[in-house]
Formats: structure tokens, sequence, C-alpha cells
């Protein structure tokens, strides 16, 4: 079973020559118990297609279901199910951080003792405890995202959609995060990552949708968008320009069928560059037969596609900083309701 489903979103922000479409037939489909890495560039419609899902913005047309409840006529059923951690971290500043996990707790019917009791595992969790009873304004930006996903964990939700989670984080915190999101995985919970980090997709998700211009370009695991961009590939910096020619010879031999493609030269910076199946095993190869034929190098890596090779393949343009999509404007609140903070409504 799917546990999210979408079918032929669309959604336009503003009308006449202003209007930009930021979804445009989107369609995807998450199994239950898995990881779905929704990459893209600025602009691509992964915030709004998120704010779909999580019922913060009607479509215009299409399907969406969580768990088999439709978003647009079950919009409180599917708010009790999930949870949300948007771009930017959603926590009352004048609240403590203690007092902001037992609201959450609450807003998703927690009984009161319960709601303290899960805000102190969470604390702990997240590296807050020392911080608890800190008012959130006093909090760097780093520990207010740990607190929002922590809010976001609350209710232990069966779907969690995390929206650039990382941002802001230092290494640390990052690596502390990926071990949760795996923690809620092996707990059974289904997750929609949207992130501009190819390594975070790497580490975390079970399968990639590449989204640009409101629709899903590409799809499939992180070694198939790779293998789209040219998979890995030797790279070689010769001493002598003059041995680039027999440089070049020697690395055809070598690679033989498994060469992916035809090795490039680029003459002024003495390198060559060719696709490879091999790894490590194929690299340590490279170095005999060059150190053999006494070709002198200054430099040699097996290098992986980055997030720009997958990006300029598939869209044409690289990626761009992590922040706000000009494309998406920010979240509107909806008349007449109360501040959403992205738990539940």
């Amino acid at each position: 079973m799917d546990a999210i489903e979408a079918v032929g979103l669309t959604k336009t922000f503003g009308k006449g020559r202003k209007a930009v479409r930021a979804l445009a037939g989107l369609d995807l489909a998450v199994p239950e118990g898995t990881v779905l890495g929704l990459l893209g560039p600025n602009g691509a419609g992964k915030t709004t297609a998120v704010r779909v899902l999580t019922t913060l913005l009607p479509a215009d047309s299409g399907t969406a279901r969580v768990l088999g409840h439709d978003v647009a006529r079950e919009p409180d059923t599917v708010r009790r199910l999930i949870g949300l951690s948007g771009q930017y971290a959603a926590v009352d500043e004048n609240l403590t951080g203690r007092e902001n996990l037992w609201m959450f707790g609450r807003l998703y019917g927690l009984a009161s003792a319960g709601a303290r009791r899960r805000a102190a595992e969470l604390l702990d969790q997240f590296d807050l405890a020392d911080a608890a009873d800190r008012v959130a304004k006093t909090y760097s930006g780093g520990m207010r995202r740990r607190l929002d996903l922590a809010g976001a964990l609350i209710a232990h939700p069966r779907v969690l959609f995390l929206d650039e989670p990382t941002t802001g984080l230092d290494p640390r915190s990052r690596l502390d995060l990926w071990d949760v999101i795996r923690d809620r995985v092996r707990a059974g919970a289904t997750i929609l990552l949207t992130t501009q980090y190819l390594e975070e997709a790497d580490a975390l998700a079970d399968s990639i949708a590449v989204v640009d211009h409101g629709h899903v370009i590409a799809k499939g695991t992180s070694d198939d968008l790779k293998a789209r961009v040219g998979g890995e590939r030797i790279e070689v910096v010769v001493h002598d320009r003059a041995l680039l020619g027999r440089a070049r010879a020697l690395l055809t031999a070598n690679l033989g069928r498994d060469a992916a493609g035809e090795v490039s030269v680029d003459e002024h910076a003495r390198l060559l560059t060719v696709p490879s199946r091999g790894g490590s095993t194929r690299l340590v190869s490279v170095i005999r037969d060059l150190d053999g034929a006494g070709i002198e190098i200054d430099d040699i890596g097996l290098r992986r596609p980055t997030l720009d090779d997958v990006f300029l393949a598939l869209t044409g343009h690289g990626a761009e900083p992590a922040n706000r999509p000009a494309a998406e404007p920010p979240a509107a609140q909806p008349v007449g309701e109360p501040e959403l903070t992205g738990r539940k409504a």
C-alpha cells in the first residue's frame, strides 16, 4: 500500500502574466515504511507539494491521499496521522523548549502528563535538555531547528513530512537527525523528505524523485540517477602534458568494456576523465598501470556525481542555495483559522 500518493496535482499562484505554476501535474507514490527523497532546484515545487499533501494548501486540481485518506476531503484525519517540519522552525519564541513540546503534544490530543513525558524524551534525544526551561527566543538557529523537528515527532506520526530538515544544522546535528529518521523508519513510519543535498538522499532515501517546473522529471534510486549522468568516474592529472596521449591510451585499455564512455582530455588542466564501474579496485589498477608506464601524476581520484551534476544533466541548470524558492510564496494563513504550527490544526 502507498502511504502517500498524488495524482496530477496542479497549483498556480497569482493571475495573468504574473501567474506562477508551482505544480504542473505532479505524481508521487511512497510505499508504507519507506523514505522518498524529493529533490529539485529552488522553485521546483517541492515545498508547494508538501503543503498540499499536509492539508495546508489546496491544490487547483488532482488528488492526494495519505494512508488512504483524501487530503482535501478528510483534512482533520490526515493531520492526526502526520508530522510536519517545514523549512523554517515553527516554534513559539515566548515559550520554553519544554512548553513548546508540551503544547504540541496537547494539540495532538495527548494527556498533559503524557505530553510532559514525551517532551522530556525528545528534549534529551535532540540534545536540548540543558536548555529545556529557557525561552525559545534565546535559542540559536540550530537549536530552534532541532526543537521544531522534535515537535514533528511528538505523537509518533505514521507519516512524516520533512521539508529540507537539515537546513541550518551543524554537521553533528545533521547526523543525529539522520539517525532519528532511520529510527522512525525502523519503527514503520513513512517519510517524504525534501532536500537539495544528494548526500542526504544517499544516506536516507529508498527512492528519489527529481522535480522541476512542478512535475517529476526522473525517479529511481540514488544509484539509478547517478548512472544517468555517468556514474563513477576516474580523474587523473598527469604531471607532463606531453604524456597525455599515452595516458589516455593506457586508461582506455585498462578500463576496456567497463568504460561507459570515451576518455575525455582537458589539455589545459592536464586532466583525463573516464567513466568507470570498477570502484576502488579499478582505481588501484589504474595507479599501478600509470606507475608501471612511468607516467607521473599530480592527482588521481574516484569521483561520483555531485548534486549539481545530477541537476545539470536532468534540468539543464545547477542547484541553488537552500533558501525559499522564489516561485513558491510564503505560506498564507487561512482566514479565520488559528495559526498553524505544522503539527495539527
